[in-house]
C-alpha cells in the first residue's frame, strides 16, 4: 500500500513487527489495563479526558497499514469514541481492520478499561498512557485547568535497535515445553480470574523465604502446576517452562513507550522428581542471577533484531511473511512455553490523582499456544493476580490460590464467568 503524501508515518518497533502477522480472531495480541475508580465513571468526562490525552500521545494516534514488506503505522487525527464495555475482553480490537486506533478506551460502572495492541506498546507504554488519562479525568471531574504535556521524541525510540550489537551471539533455543491438556472454549471468548490480595502480606511472605515477590510468585505457580501433575498422575514428558517477560528499561536506560522487553524461561523437569519449595527458590535465585544481567540480555536483543535484519527476511513480501511468521512464532515461541507470568510491579500515581483510583489490574493477551497466562499488578496495598485463559478448566488457578490461602493470605476472587 502506498504511503499517503504529507501523512506522517513510522515503522513498527522490532518486537511490534511480529504481532500483526500472528493476530487472529482468537489470538488478538491485545491486552487490557483495568483502572478501578472509587466512584462510577462519567463517560462524557472520560471522553473529554481521552481527547486531551490523545493529543499528548501522537505515538498512539495511528492506524496500521500494509506496506510491501512490513506493516507500518500512519498518523491519524481521529480519537477513539469511549463506549460501554459489551464484549469479551481482549478479543474485539482488529488492528488490521477499520478500527481508528491500535487502542480503545471503555468503561463499566466504576472501571476504566484500556485495551492496547502489543504491536503498539508494552506494559510500560500503556501505564504511561493510563496515568495521563487518569490525571486528565480527575481534572475534568474537578473543573481544573487542562495543561498540555506533549510526548518527548525519545518516548518513540525503538530501543532494541539502539542497544543492538552485531558481534553479540544469540541465546540457545529453549526446548519444547509441556502444555496443559485442556479443551479450548468457543472462538471469541476469554475467561478471566482476578485474585486480589494484600501486597504487604505477600511481601512479608517473600521476605520469610528470603526472596523477591516475583520469584515467590513464580515458585507458587510452579508448585500449582506440580500439584496438578501429582493429582492427575500423568508425568509430563517435557519440562514445565514459564515465560517471564523482563522490562529492559531497568538495565538499558530508555524512556521509550514502545515495546522494550525480552522473555526469560525458568523451567523444571518433573521426570527428575518433585521439587520442594526450597529447591524451587534456590533454583530461581540462581537462574535470575545468571539470566538478568546486561551481558545475557544483550543476546536476546541481538537475536530479535538480527532475525529482522536478515536480507532474505527483509525482501520477503508481506503477504508471504503473514503466512510464515505464525509458523515460526509457534515453533520458537509458543511451543517452548507452558504458560507465562509477568510482574508489572508497583504502579504509583501522583497525588491528588491517586485519590480516585482504588486498584489496577492487567489482563494478558489470549494465546492459543499458551492457553493460560497471568499478570501481577500492585497499586498501593492491592496486588492483583490476573489469569486469562482460553479454557473452562480452571484447576491450575484453583491450586494456585489454594497455595496462597495455605500461607494465610486472604484472596478475593473476581471472574467474568459463573
Amino acid at each position: 500500500m502506498k504511503k499517503r503524501e504529507n501523512t506522517p508515518w513510522y515503522k513498527l518497533d522490532n518486537a511490534g513487527k511480529l504481532y500483526p502477522s500472528i493476530a487472529t480472531a482468537r489470538v488478538s495480541t491485545v491486552y487490557r489495563l483495568t483502572v478501578v475508580l472509587t466512584e462510577k465513571v462519567d463517560h462524557n468526562l472520560l471522553q473529554q479526558a481521552l481527547n486531551h490525552t490523545a493529543a499528548d500521545f501522537p505515538l498512539f494516534n495511528v492506524k496500521l497499514r500494509k506496506g510491501l514488506f512490513w506493516f507500518y503505522f500512519e498518523h491519524t487525527s481521529e480519537v477513539p469514541s469511549v463506549h460501554k464495555e459489551r464484549f469479551y475482553p481482549c478479543t474485539s480490537l482488529s488492528i488490521t481492520g477499520n478500527q481508528p486506533m491500535t487502542y480503545k478506551v471503555m468503561y463499566y460502572n466504576n472501571r476504566i478499561l484500556i485495551e492496547m495492541s502489543h504491536a503498539m506498546a508494552d506494559g510500560a507504554g500503556v501505564m504511561a498512557f493510563m496515568k495521563t488519562l487518569v490525571k486528565n479525568y480527575y481534572r475534568r471531574l474537578h473543573n481544573l485547568e487542562m495543561p498540555s504535556h506533549p510526548m518527548p521524541l525519545e518516548f518513540a525510540e525503538d530501543a532494541s535497535r539502539r542497544y543492538y550489537e552485531k558481534k553479540i551471539p544469540v541465546p540457545s533455543k529453549v526446548p519444547k515445553a509441556y502444555h496443559f491438556p485442556f479443551k479450548l472454549i468457543e472462538n471469541g471468548e476469554y475467561r478471566v480470574i482476578d485474585g486480589i490480595i494484600s501486597a504487604k502480606a505477600f511481601k512479608t511472605l517473600s521476605k520469610q523465604y528470603g526472596t523477591s515477590p516475583t520469584k515467590m510468585m513464580l515458585c507458587l505457580f510452579f508448585e500449582a502446576i506440580q500439584d496438578y501433575v501429582i493429582e492427575t498422575g500423568t508425568l509430563p514428558k517435557k519440562p514445565i517452562i514459564i515465560n517471564t517477560p523482563v522490562n529492559l528499561r531497568s538495565i538499558f536506560p530508555s524512556q521509550t513507550l514502545r515495546n522494550f522487553f525480552v522473555s526469560i524461561t525458568p523451567q523444571i523437569d518433573l521426570r527428575l522428581g518433585t521439587y520442594t519449595r526450597n529447591e524451587l527458590l534456590q533454583y530461581l535465585d540462581s537462574y535470575f542471577r545468571l539470566a538478568i544481567t546486561e551481558k545475557n540480555l544483550k543476546k536476546y536483543i541481538a537475536r530479535n533484531v538480527r532475525n529482522e535484519d536478515f536480507w532474505h527476511v527483509r525482501l520477503i513480501p508481506l503477504a508471504i511473511k503473514n503466512l510464515i511468521i505464525p509458523i515460526i512464532y509457534n515453533y520458537y515461541g509458543e511451543s517452548s512455553y507452558t504458560s507465562s507470568i509477568s510482574n508489572l510491579g508497583n504502579i504509583g500515581l501522583d497525588p491528588p490523582y491517586d485519590q480516585i483510583v482504588s486498584r489496577l489490574s492487567v489482563l494478558p493477551p489470549p494465546s492459543e499456544g499458551n492457553i493460560l497466562k497471568a499478570t501481577i499488578t500492585t497499586y498501593k496495598n492491592n496486588m492483583s493476580i490476573t489469569f486469562g485463559s482460553l479454557t473452562d478448566n480452571h484447576i491450575i488457578e484453583k491450586l494456585f490460590f489454594q497455595r496462597l490461602r495455605k500461607e494465610g493470605i486472604n484472596v478475593k476472587i473476581e471472574t467474568n464467568f459463573r
